[in-house]
């Protein structure tokens, strides 16, 4: 299908950053560039605003979100509320399947690097699959359907900021935030992997705060 086929690259230019922050999404222009009509454009567009990598404009044009977009604190905000009370329900809840499903994503996603010299400086698809995955599967031990689709659509709706912030972020060490929170949810220590999994959610909150707002911290 060919809106399904724009659609994706679409998807991964932005994803690439090929299409910086606030830079417009101009449907003839794109169908010109991918030799199909403005209609399945428009389909591929729409889709797009809906998984947060669009924002459709006022004048009914499309662009890719800004950075600086209160939006995505708000949803860091959410995510530091609700996936460590998942993540204490999973270490409660989970059972010996879902340890070894744990380490297996761990192991995935230790072993996946992290960047991909065809994909540019941003995170690799590869490693942000193994990367869904791990913390997907790490909070699926909660048993919660309606929490668990939380999460999913979180996740979703945080994506393009999550390769904004490892950009932001070029030291940060995953490997060892990943392992502690491992560590710590198979040890059955519940709060000390509700707190790794709050300093790691709230690191990637951090990168993504406006200058304004890190200047005026530094202040106080």
């Amino acid at each position: 299908m060919l809106s399904e086929q724009v659609h994706t690259r679409l998807r991964d230019a932005i994803m690439r950053g090929e299409h910086a922050p606030g830079a417009p999404l101009k449907p003839q222009e794109l169908a010109k560039a991918h030799g199909v009509s403005l209609v399945v454009v428009r389909e591929a567009l729409v889709r797009l605003v809906g998984e947060g990598l669009a924002d459709r404009l006022p004048n009914r044009g499309f662009a890719v979100p800004e950075f600086s977009d209160r939006r995505w604190q708000e949803l860091a905000q959410a995510r530091c509320v609700v996936e460590p009370a998942m993540l204490r329900l999973a270490v409660a809840n989970g059972d010996l399947d879902w340890e070894a499903r744990v380490r297996a994503a761990h192991h995935r996603l230790e072993r996946t690097p992290v960047l991909d010299p065809a994909e540019g400086d941003y995170m690799s698809s590869a490693w942000s699959e193994a990367h869904r995955q791990f913390h997907r599967t790490l909070l699926d031990g909660c048993g919660n359907a309606p929490l668990l689709d939380t999460f999913d659509r979180m996740w979703t709706a945080t994506e393009l900021a999550r390769r904004w912030s490892g950009r932001a972020t070029p030291g940060r060490d995953h490997v060892a935030e990943h392992r502690e929170l491992e560590e710590a949810a198979l040890a059955r220590d519940a709060e000390r992997a509700a707190t790794c999994l709050y300093r790691h959610l709230s690191t990637t909150a951090e990168a993504l705060e406006p200058a304004d707002v890190i200047a005026r911290r530094k202040e106080t």
